[in-house]
């Protein structure tokens, strides 16, 4: 069984009446497990130290504070997206495996439900199924797609999409890429194509580019994170897969890293678990236990 983060923290505190460098020592054996990352956690070591080193007589609720606090700290100011222009678009990259597909559509249900006019883009037309899937996701949401045949150039229907997009006044428009890093270079000329191809017609489009990470994953996630931030310019976050708290230090440890925004997470299977990532919350969320 895995122990939630509010069981490995609680552990690292319970029966302590100071906070020694034993104390120190399990909090950051919590902190590790928790897949927040090694340098995120001696951050928040390094900082905890410092505050107790005045008071070595806290109470537990004190220290877990602190605790709270540090981690807090580290996160980027996250939240929605604030869709400033019309059309809003949105590039969405990510390694097969992580979500990505579902994630475009519950994000098309979500904004369908904000009372925005979605329109998806399947660019990802090199693996298999890829498109099929996409258009039973839009089925779903009930939005519009653009697609072409398994093989097509993906630059060709991010173009498509981008002109659908304002032929029809679409307000949101996610399009989907290719889900494989095999080679960074590769990568990065297909995303600049899709980038060229949709400035001919939105000019200050794409707007958003989102990496889907699968939180499960744990260390491969700050890998991903690090080989498509040298790819394209990552803007926001969407972690998949935080059914529970056991890995919710990944959302941490990458966004401090990275210094990126987490927009959302996803919670679950159905088309409306995904929720607009709130730090407060999420932290809160880590020191209870109880699921996000």
């Amino acid at each position: 069984m895995a122990f939630s983060f509010f069981q490995k923290i609680g552990r690292a505190i319970a029966g302590r009446s100071r906070v020694d460098d034993d104390t120190l020592d399990a909090i950051e054996e919590a902190l590790i497990e928790s897949d927040m990352g090694v340098d995120t956690t001696l951050k928040v070591i390094d900082n905890l130290e410092e505050r107790v080193d005045r008071d070595k007589y806290l109470s537990q609720d004190e220290l877990r504070g602190m605790l709270r606090e540090e981690i807090a700290a580290l996160i980027p100011p996250s939240g929605p997206t604030q869709l400033t222009s019309s059309p809003y678009i949105i590039l969405v990259v990510g390694v097969n495996g992580v979500g990505k597909t579902t994630t475009i559509g519950k994000l098309a249900y979500y904004w369908k439900n904000q009372g925005k006019k979605v329109l998806l883009g399947a660019a990802d037309t090199f693996r298999a199924a890829a498109v099929d899937q996409l258009d039973i996701w839009a089925e779903r949401a009930g939005v519009d797609i653009i697609k072409q045949q398994m093989g097509s150039d993906p630059a060709a229907v991010a173009y498509d999409t981008a002109k659908a997009a304002v032929a029809r006044g679409a307000d949101v428009v996610l399009i989907d890429t290719a889900g494989r890093l095999h080679n960074r270079i590769d990568l990065m000329n297909e995303l600049t194509k899709i980038r060229n191809s949709v400035r001919k017609v939105v000019p200050d489009g794409p707007h958003d580019v989102y990496l889907v990470l699968d939180a499960s994953t744990g260390q491969n996630a700050f890998a991903q994170a690090k080989e498509f931030s040298r790819a394209t310019d990552i803007s926001g976050l969407v972690v998949t897969k935080l059914d529970g708290t056991a890995k919710g230090g990944v959302v941490v440890g990458v966004s401090d890293r990275f210094g990126i925004p987490v927009r959302f997470i996803g919670v679950g299977e159905n088309i409306k678990d995904i929720k607009p990532f709130d730090k407060d919350s999420f932290v809160a969320a880590l020191f209870n236990p109880e699921d996000i």
